[in-house]
């Protein structure tokens, strides 16, 4: 069933974006237009850069093409780069007076998915990664969350402000993020020194825009409060005593123990947690044995959390911890067969500003139109590390606007068929409007102008 909010815009048809008004938040009317003048002038490349980056996916920590990319091209423009922060992160700096700090965050990495949109760019790429074991695995990888157009959008914003130098005043901070999908990468930037070692100036506000499909193209989501869930990632190992298949008596099966904790974390959520309360435990994988008559030594399980509430995270951790120790017990294992727990990613929740966004949601509608600037969304239970590269600023100004990616005619016919949205991310069809990557690029250019003429 199509949610309510989501119904009045799915059918909206797509328009070219219009005028901003004098009233709008931002510098001059004649700003605004050399800047969207430019963008449109700037499509072909842009759209280059697009089709390029989604053709050459890269891997968490692995995005070295993408990130020599970034770094070329913000270089040209004149940026102050900064490379090899927490191994391939990127940051351009350009100070130009007096101002607030403005920090644009993109994401570079891509999903270990097989394309299969069919498109001609579609990506064909595998790349060999080391899995849980440490040992090399070829995975295919696509572009299936849209940081290609994260990058691309943060290239053209850089441009945009680069060209028109003086007509604004302030320091933006350009940042090409590595790992968030495995939400690592704001944390290793940060421990990597990129403000204590690397002289990034610490940000007054901070701009995220991610891809969406639960909008078509020329509409955003720009909701305050709470946004995005807290997660933690976590590799279970049930270790156990390998053996012939015919003979489970004389083993310990692994599998079957990890095949019993996988129902019992069901009833986490269901069975501890309020009702009234948003959670999820996901098993994104497991991974046990290579024979058919062969019962292995150990059986891992790949976990996903997902809470609003703190005080739910440690329970659902806590009765992750009981519930492997338990199936333990059953299986009477020694000490050094117990279940090993390997904590991974983990972010809290991303909370929109709502004085932040009070200041640039008047621009956005005034660019999109006010029925395409979505202020009452739900909140989801994805995840983001974005505002974790300001975790050590107290002021966290983050503005985080979901930018609609589908295709208006994709969006109808998924509303003609009962769906929610027409692809979700992480899947192997899920794909962005190439005519969304200049309109994305003026939304971005619409919030940076309008904080930069705001004082933090």
């Amino acid at each position: 069933m199509i949610r309510p909010w989501l119904a009045s815009i799915l059918l909206l048809p797509f328009c070219a974006p219009m005028a901003w008004s004098q009233s709008a938040a931002t510098s001059t009317p004649s700003i605004v237009a050399t800047l969207n003048a430019g963008i449109d002038a700037d499509t072909g490349r842009l759209v280059g850069i697009y089709k390029d980056l989604h053709q050459n996916p890269e891997l968490a920590f692995m995005e070295v093409r993408t990130a020599d990319i970034v770094a070329k091209e913000l270089r040209a423009l004149g940026y102050d780069v900064q490379t090899g922060i927490a191994k391939t992160g990127v940051v351009g700096i350009m100070k130009n007076g007096d101002g607030p700090v403005v920090m644009y965050r993109g994401d570079m990495d891509c999903n270990a998915v097989k394309e299969a949109t069919g498109l001609p760019y579609a990506s064909t790429k595998r790349m060999i990664r080391k899995n849980s074991a440490g040992q090399d695995e070829d995975v295919p990888v696509m572009h299936a969350c849209g940081h290609d157009a994260h990058i691309t959008w943060l290239l053209g914003v850089a441009k945009a402000f680069a060209s028109t130098k003086s007509e604004w005043k302030g320091t933006l901070v350009f940042l090409a993020q590595p790992a968030e999908e495995v939400i690592l990468g704001a944390k290793a930037m940060v421990k990597d020194g990129m403000y204590a070692k690397h002289g990034v100036p610490k940000p007054d506000y901070l701009v995220v825009l991610h891809t969406t499909s639960r909008v078509a193209t020329g509409a955003v989501i720009a909701t305050p409060g709470e946004r995005m869930a807290g997660t933690a990632q976590l590799d279970v190992t049930f270790h156990g005593i390998g053996g012939h298949g015919s003979s489970p008596h004389l083993a310990k099966d692994p599998v079957v123990m990890a095949a019993t904790a996988i129902m019992d974390y069901q009833t986490i959520v269901s069975r501890r947690i309020d009702p009234l309360h948003a959670a999820v435990v996901t098993v994104g994988a497991v991974q046990a044995g290579t024979d058919n008559n062969v019962i292995p030594p150990s059986a891992l399980l790949k976990v996903n959390l997902r809470w609003y509430d703190e005080k739910d995270r440690e329970l659902m951790l806590d009765s992750i911890e009981r519930i492997n120790q338990s199936i333990a017990d059953s299986y009477n294992l020694p000490k050094e067969l117990r279940p090993t727990t390997v904590m991974k990613g983990n972010s809290t929740v991303l909370i929109n500003d709502a004085e932040s966004l009070e200041i640039v949601t008047p621009v956005l509608q005034s660019l999109l139109g006010e029925k395409n600037v979505i202020v009452d969304a739900p909140k989801r239970m994805g995840s983001e590390d974005a505002h974790l590269l300001v975790g050590e600023n107290e002021t966290k100004r983050v503005v985080y606007v979901d930018v609609g990616t589908a295709k208006p005619d994709h969006v109808k016919k998924a509303q003609a068929q009962g769906k929610e949205i027409p692809y979700s991310n992480h899947n192997p069809d899920y794909q962005v409007d190439l005519d969304a990557i200049p309109l994305g690029t003026k939304i971005g250019v619409a919030a940076v102008l309008a904080l930069l003429a705001k004082s933090p």
